[in-house]
């Protein structure tokens, strides 16, 4: 009998020391895994200091130099928000507002309530045509900066009532030539 006793708890021992264990190494890897990673208001000081070089490159009308500075910040830490939306002013400057809308739209992946981003994005919209899409983008802005009142907002309001350029809005007619035979 005493040897049965044994046996039955040397068998409980084996059956559940595995699960034991599977279930300690699994706690282990994802507190490690977890304490390794840097919350994401901290971006990487060399990220940053690229995203200061490619403004002073934008700044100086070097819009090659600032855009080899802004994705090399973005291959060190992708989650510089900042780099983002200066890529996006670049695109901007170049007159590639698609370019600019994807831009303005991974930095609002990063923080949907990024003001700069917002008025980024619907100043791109407005370059293609896309006026009403700005009008929503102007009316988040409007109510994440109820107190405060933002310039952001007073600055896309403007460009929304300035319209799409000429060019976006114009509607172009083929012109047909007559061939002299009717």
């Amino acid at each position: 009998m005493l040897a049965m006793a044994i046996v039955l708890k040397l068998e409980l021992i084996m059956r559940y020391s595995t699960v034991a264990a599977a279930a300690a190494l699994t706690l282990l890897t994802v507190t490690t895994s977890l304490h390794g990673q840097r919350p994401d208001d901290q971006i990487d000081p060399r990220s940053m200091a690229l995203l200061a070089k490619g403004q002073a490159a934008r700044a100086s009308g070097n819009l090659d130099a600032a855009t080899d500075a802004l994705e090399s910040a973005l291959a060190v830490d992708p989650r510089n928000r900042s780099a983002f939306v200066v890529l996006g002013e670049v695109a901007e400057a170049r007159g590639l507002p698609g370019k600019a809308i994807r831009y303005y739209r991974e930095a609002l992946l990063l923080e949907p309530n990024d003001v700069a981003a917002l008025k980024g994005q619907g100043e791109a919209l407005v370059a293609k045509g896309a006026v009403q899409r700005a009008k929503d983008n102007l009316a988040k802005i409007r109510s994440l900066c109820v107190k405060s009142g933002c310039v952001e907002a007073t600055e896309l309001a403007a460009t929304i009532a300035k319209g799409p350029p000429i060019a976006t809005a114009a509607v172009q007619v083929p012109v047909v030539k007559p061939t002299g035979k009717e």
